[in-house]
């Protein structure tokens, strides 16, 4: 039977660092089924889902801690079950700004979840508008949303949540259309 773990590393990023951990994950007989990798300044972080049999996972476990402690790198590892592949259905990019208030984040994330639509990545930051002098915040998120979720009425409905909160901004979207790839093959 199968075994999954959840791995999360974090670091300082050095050239060839993805290749070893992905390299121990292969040398031990797993498989990775799904993966996020973002850069920081000069750390990165990296999170995994990762499956092989108990033995094999096992034995990653082991090797994966002693390759971050050889490269100093902060890991954790946990077991898990149950993968499902990432809805990319419709991907929906919402950015807004405004006048900053307690809770706004809360309210378009709730908001969100309601919908049954995922915050994929988020980037908000704070200033002080120069010719107001009131704390502002600015947002962006990327948004993944199940091909049910009828956009025309999502747009709607972000907007109206927007206006009542102050905040003005704009939501763009694009549909995950598979026969539209480019393929190469070699």
């Amino acid at each position: 039977m199968k075994q999954q773990v959840i791995v999360n590393i974090l670091g300082t990023d050095k050239l060839g660092i993805l290749s070893e951990i992905s390299a121990c994950v292969h040398d031990k007989c797993c498989n990775i089924l799904d993966s996020r990798h973002a850069i920081y300044g000069r750390d990165f972080s990296l999170s995994m889902f990762v499956e092989g049999t108990q033995s094999a996972i096992t034995k990653l476990e082991l090797q994966l801690s002693t390759l971050c402690m050889q490269h100093d790198l902060l890991s954790m590892i946990k077991r898990t079950s149950g993968h499902a592949k990432q809805n990319l259905e419709q991907l929906i990019n919402l950015e807004f700004s405004g006048e900053d208030a307690k809770g706004i984040i809360k309210k378009v994330t709730g908001f969100l979840a309601e919908r049954q639509v995922s915050v994929s990545a988020f980037r908000q930051r704070t200033f002080i508008d120069k010719t107001t002098n009131v704390e502002n915040v600015k947002c962006k998120m990327v948004l993944s949303a199940m091909k049910e979720l009828d956009l025309v009425s999502f747009d709607e409905e972000i907007k109206q949540l927007m206006c009542n909160l102050g905040l003005s901004g704009k939501v763009t979207h694009n549909e995950i259309k598979e026969e539209n790839e480019h393929i190469e093959s070699w």
